[in-house]
């Protein structure tokens, strides 16, 4: 999974075990219940500088009461290990403000 230009296979991504991320057509989501939207607003903010980081940016839906993210490589027109290593950082920014994923 280390080759950032390659398209993952769904064996690949069920292996990777994110908790909360859900397979969407050729893009993975997920979506925060934040209860304040003053949280889901820091949650977009670390989420964007993480982005920025990665040179690697998700499309982002804030509103009250949630956040709602998906990742996609458009580039190769799917996933890669991209998504899932910014999918880790998200879920990590969430879980540091308190926040778990919608099931």
């Amino acid at each position: 999974m280390t080759d950032p230009q390659r398209k993952l296979s769904a064996a690949e991504l069920t292996e990777a075990g994110l908790t909360g991320w859900h397979l969407t057509g050729e893009a993975l989501t997920a979506t925060f219940k934040t209860r304040k939207f003053s949280t889901g607003l820091e949650l977009v903010n670390r989420i964007g500088a993480s982005a920025e980081k990665a040179n690697h940016h998700p499309d982002l839906t804030l509103t009250y009461p949630q956040v709602g993210v998906t990742l996609s490589s458009h580039d190769v027109g799917g996933i890669t290990s991209r998504d899932i290593d910014l999918a880790r950082t998200i879920s990590g920014h969430a879980a540091d403000l308190g926040v778990a994923p919608a099931e």
